[in-house]
């Protein structure tokens, strides 16, 4: 859902890549697991900042990715609340797609440089892949009705792409 008066700044505060094998440079299935969790920090009136971590691993074990950082979302107190609900086909908060289109960016550069498969781009908003949406488990931290966790498996073919090579 995009909510037009509502702006998020994101800032990446962690961001790792590890490359865990050499392999994968075939055209195998990958799977990726996703874990994601987003935590509310602060609330004041017409912004709202929000901690999140994700962690992405391939299966077969080639590349791992975590990044971590903060999200300030500052508008109408009501466009912030709607943007914190919760997608009701994809279980995930919105506010999470522009965080992840964020994140996407400095993973696929990491993704570049460790000469690994990079994550799919859309990979938390599986029906515009044609994933099924079962696919995808949101789980609610016991006690905190502001930190929500998501996991998701997906498989994608390994394309080739832009290369990054040392002499």
């Amino acid at each position: 859902m995009y909510v037009p008066n509502v702006s998020v700044k994101v800032e990446i505060t962690r961001l790792l890549g590890v490359r865990l094998d050499v392999k994968g440079s075939g055209a195998e299935t990958i799977n990726f697991d996703v874990k994601a969790k987003l935590e509310e920090r602060e609330r004041k009136s017409q912004m709202v900042v929000v901690g999140f971590s994700l962690f992405l691993a391939t299966k077969p074990s080639i590349v791992k990715f975590e990044v971590e950082g903060v999200a300030t979302l500052t508008g109408k107190d009501v466009e912030i609340n709607k943007m914190l609900e919760v997608d009701p086909e994809t279980k995930v908060p919105y506010v999470f797609q522009r965080v992840y289109q964020y994140a996407f960016t400095a993973m696929y550069l990491l993704s570049t440089i460790l000469s690994a498969p990079p994550p799919p781009q859309d990979l938390l908003f599986p029906q515009r892949r044609g994933v099924p949406v079962e696919d995808i488990n949101v789980d609610v931290e016991a006690g905190a009705p502001d930190v929500v966790t998501v996991q998701a498996e997906t498989e994608e073919e390994e394309t080739s792409g832009v290369s990054v090579s040392s002499k």
